[in-house]
């Protein structure tokens, strides 16, 4: 029998976790999480320290990478690209939502 274990945490920009941490909690390789880095995907608080840290908040992106790169099969570089581009859309999102809060058009309305 399998024993799934959770631990509940408070993601904030001010807490910090190790690459080792985010490779532990989302089930990554080290291969993986440098992709991740190297695209800009997960960015370290300070590139240039040693060793590398992370907002906590990038706990669930590296997990939803794992999830994509379970459930769709992908190599790396595939998990990569659909993490960029997921990120972008979310970017474009926010983007649209400022502007049309500008506009006072509002959000519009869902179905």
């Amino acid at each position: 029998m399998k024993v799934n274990s959770t631990e509940w945490v408070w993601l904030n920009e001010q807490a910090i976790c190790s690459a080792r941490n985010l490779v532990e909690v989302s089930g990554l390789s080290n291969e993986e999480l440098d992709d991740l880095i190297e695209n800009g995907v997960i960015t370290p608080v300070d590139a240039s320290a040693r060793p590398m840290s992370f907002p906590l908040r990038y706990i669930v992106v590296a997990s939803t990478a794992r999830r994509l790169r379970d459930d769709f099969e992908l190599d790396r570089h595939g998990m990569t690209l659909a993490m960029a581009l997921i990120q972008r859309i979310e970017e474009l999102e926010m983007e649209l939502n400022a502007m049309r809060a500008r506009l006072g058009h509002g959000m519009p309305n869902p179905g």
